[in-house]
């Protein structure tokens, strides 16, 4: 086999950051905003999508799942032009700023 593995192997994309490393980044995400706790999460990494890629992205992903369902977006950047068509769409919305990322926690009203 090629090269060495670093950090532990997972498969669950939900739980893998960019460079696919393990992250509970979007669990902690969302225990800080006031979206629901309970509620089943996506994760959408759109970190190395040029405009207006994440964007479209994002409101394909929303539109594709279930009403109860809390999207968490991961970009590079604060996604400015998506707050508004959230707004319009019924979304509440809070973005969080790491280290490493923007997070953007999107849940329905």
């Amino acid at each position: 086999m090629f090269g060495k593995r670093v950090g532990p192997l997972t498969t669950e994309p939900a739980r893998m950051a960019s460079n696919h490393q393990p992250t509970d980044q979007p669990a902690a995400a969302v225990s800080e905003t006031a979206a629901p706790t309970d509620a089943p999460t996506d994760r959408l990494d759109v970190q190395s999508l040029g405009p207006p890629k994440p964007l479209k992205q994002t409101l394909e992903r929303l539109a594709d799942l279930d009403e109860d369902t809390v999207l968490v977006q991961v970009n590079d950047r604060a996604p400015q032009h998506l707050y508004p068509k959230l707004e319009d769409r019924g979304y509440d919305f809070e973005s969080i700023e790491t280290d490493d990322a923007t997070v953007t926690v999107i849940w329905r009203r």
